[in-house]
């Protein structure tokens, strides 16, 4: 049997790591005592020799080791992953107990001390994403599923996604990206959950991210408040989330436009099995329009199209923080289209999951825009994650989402 790996730091990975930092990068590993393999705990000491902290070590990664335990000195075996992901787990069930919502996440990663995981449920269907090679024994050994078994009870079947980092060693780990863990494939290809008192479809095997947008489902809810007798524009609209809520919440008519008739097409049927329970579904007129969201929004208003509440939500657009400046430029961009479409009194909703864009930047340049429009206007919102979603590290924080009422 091989001799614990032992790590040692640079003095400024040892005093982040001290300050509760969950990462290790390779270049700020200043010695160990052998080569290591993806999966197994690194046990980190400091410049005195004392054990400090524990992590799983990637082989492959930039970040070699992902922190579990700082400081305290604990076994971590399968009991602790199993009472880790239950302490998680618990949490959302209990502020979700009353059964008005069944599709939110267990857990949330580095911010829920498991770094490089995801658990999201969606009703019956539990999907596990994962973003580094670290996790993969655990996954392809059973280990996982027994974790699970007994802290999320109510999934009966399990989906496995992953980041396209690790499509490679999966693959050598007899793994793959929308593996069905535990049920049948027929099962949970597609699958139903509940939002707020509202149904939609779930992709878990091949959706994006997880089968479903769940952070936005506090925004949509706000929304919904705002849509009653109002004409909504969903620009990057995917599965229609927004629109349902609003057609919910009674507007009179809601267009979702996206450049992916697969999404529109879900966005349709998601309008469709909510009529029969609520009936300001039946009543809104819902029309979808394929087209680039980013051309369409800019030529919108020449047409002479408008609207009481213009949502838009488009994908990450800094996938890097190089691409930071950029992307504030796009987001202006969009928000300056997106209220040209507003009649007097309209909303405008802005949103952005781009990690490398702060909340702070992000605001100022939709608050800009709003009073270039009109200075008469007033902030309604601006919200950030969802309970469900925390972020307790820097690079956590990604969501972001800014309501402005024009006069």
């Amino acid at each position: 049997m091989a001799a614990n790996l032992k790590i040692t730091l640079t003095p400024a990975a040892e005093h982040a790591v001290r300050a509760g930092h969950p990462w290790v990068f390779a270049d700020r590993v200043k010695s160990q005592n052998r080569e290591g393999t993806s999966g197994e705990l690194a046990i980190i000491y400091d410049r005195r020799n004392r054990y400090f902290a524990v992590g799983l070590y990637d082989a492959l990664s930039p970040i070699r080791v992902r922190i579990l335990v700082h400081g305290d000195s604990v076994r971590v075996d399968d009991d602790w992953f199993r009472d880790r992901i239950a302490v998680a787990a618990r949490m959302r069930d209990e502020y979700f107990a009353d059964g008005k919502t069944t599709g939110y996440r267990w857990v949330n990663g580095e911010s829920d001390g498991l770094p490089g995981m995801v658990l999201d449920r969606y009703g019956a269907v539990g999907v596990v994403k994962v973003y580094t090679a670290a996790w993969l024994p655990c996954l392809s050994d059973g280990r996982f599923l027994d974790w699970v078994r007994s802290s999320c009870p109510a999934a009966s079947s399990w989906v496995l996604r992953l980041s396209r980092n690790i499509h490679g060693p999966a693959s050598k780990a007899g793994l793959a990206d929308g593996d069905v863990l535990l049920g049948k494939r027929e099962d949970v290809e597609v699958t139903t959950f509940i939002e707020n008192g509202v149904t939609f479809e779930a992709e878990p095997v091949k959706g994006q991210k997880t089968g479903f947008f769940l952070d936005q489902r506090d925004n949509r809810s706000r929304v919904r408040d705002l849509a009653r007798d109002a004409d909504v524009l969903n620009v990057f609209s995917h599965a229609g989330g927004f629109s349902v809520h609003a057609a919910v919440g009674g507007a009179r008519s809601a267009t979702d436009v996206d450049i992916s008739k697969h999404a529109l097409d879900a966005a349709t049927r998601n309008m469709q099995i909510n009529r029969a329970h609520h009936p300001g579904v039946s009543q809104c007129r819902h029309k979808t329009v394929q087209a680039d969201a980013f051309e369409w929004l800019a030529n919108a208003a020449k047409d002479g199209a408008s609207y009481d509440v213009v949502v838009i939500d488009p994908p990450s657009l800094a996938k890097r923080q190089a691409e930071s400046v950029g992307a504030l430029e796009a987001y202006q961009r969009l928000a300056r289209n997106g209220v040209k479409l507003l009649r007097p009194g309209g909303v405008l909703v802005a949103a952005s999951c781009s990690a490398h864009v702060s909340a702070e930047p992000f605001f100022k340049v939709v608050r800009q825009v709003a009073w270039q429009h009109g200075d008469a206007g007033s902030e309604l919102f601006a919200s950030g994650h969802a309970i469900d979603h925390p972020a307790r590290i820097p690079e956590a924080h990604y969501l972001k989402c800014l309501a402005w009422k024009t006069e």
